[in-house]
């Protein structure tokens, strides 16, 4: 039995041209200019971090793995922060804001796409952490140039096409009125919040792209770090110890802050919904952590800290 409000699903035209209303932070008006620049000049400084490291890594003739894998992570947080930022400061200067249906799962597909690529990488990234400690000795046969491109190459698509199976899962109940979304983006359970019917499909489509998209890949590292701590429980030199450790510390943070919030946002049942809780979260997920990767990869990693001094000493030759 339909209900009373729900929006008719028609054709894929006119499907395009349903709207939803971004509420973004409309009951903070009085802040809004404040957020506003405060927000774009985080993502300005996020956007110019992780370009410099994308080439940076780009830039270097012979990268090892590791600094290979940074280089695409830089990559999809580029991408990552461009699919948020721009409805999210319109947001801001306007108020609440229009967005199509099209344009919302559009948006949708690719965060969720691009987090997954993200949890792929960082789980790619521990298996190159395990050979390193574990196997030293195999790690340049194993660690070749083309398993590096196709766990890449693997990561992305993967990601991808959970995403759209979701998004599609997502957008396929019926949305009663009215269509606010209180957000600032198209997030899944924002979205799903609107939905008129009771089906379990979507949450099960959700349930699914949290194993395969999170559960999955934190399996994989934590086996990956498992690995390495009981191999270095035979190493006897402290030195030995803790160079081999550094080497984990900025990927470590990186999916403490990565898994720690996409977990608080996502494993959970529908009922524990709140949209005030959540956007704060999400705050912190695209706007603080994006802005601390840069920092953790220069602070933390030799190769990159090399490549940046080389860089600044030939644009100083340059200017001379």
């Amino acid at each position: 039995m339909p209900c009373e409000g729900c929006m008719e699903r028609d054709n894929v035209s006119s499907g395009a041209t349903m709207e939803f209303i971004l509420l973004g932070f409309s009951e903070l008006l009085h802040l809004r200019v404040l957020f506003f620049f405060t927000f774009l000049i985080v993502h300005l400084v996020t956007l110019a971090g992780n370009m410099m490291i994308f080439i940076a890594v780009m830039m270097e003739p012979s990268r090892p793995p590791m600094l290979f894998f940074l280089g695409q992570l830089s990559a999809v947080e580029l991408c990552y922060t461009l699919v948020i930022v721009p409805k999210a400061l319109l947001s801001l200067a306007v108020g609440s804001s229009p967005i199509s249906m099209l344009g919302c799962a559009t948006q949708m597909h690719f965060f969720v796409a691009l987090g997954g690529a993200e949890c792929f990488l960082l789980a790619a990234m521990a298996y190159d952490r395990y050979v390193a400690v574990c196997q030293p000795l195999r790690y340049a046969a194993l660690m070749g140039e083309g398993l590096c491109l196709h766990l890449a190459l693997a990561c992305a698509l993967g990601a991808f096409t959970v995403a759209l199976g979701l998004t599609v899962a997502v957008f396929r109940p019926p949305f009663c009125q009215p269509r606010r979304i209180d957000h600032f983006f198209c997030d899944v359970p924002a979205v799903l919040h609107l939905a008129c019917t009771q089906g379990y499909a979507a949450e099960l489509a959700l349930l699914a792209a949290c194993v395969l998209l999170l559960l999955l890949p934190f399996l994989l590292i934590l086996a990956s770090y498992l690995c390495i701590a009981v191999a270095l429980l035979g190493v006897t030199s402290p030195v030995g110890r803790g160079k081999a450790f550094s080497t984990c510390i900025s990927h470590l943070a990186i999916t403490f802050l990565h898994y720690g919030c996409a977990t608080f946002i996502y494993i959970r049942p529908k009922s524990s919904y709140s949209p005030s809780r959540d956007k704060v979260v999400s705050l912190v997920y695209t706007n603080v952590t994006p802005l601390m990767y840069p920092l953790i990869y220069s602070l933390r990693n030799k190769e990159i800290r090399g490549i940046l001094r080389k860089m600044l000493r030939k644009k100083k030759i340059g200017e001379l």
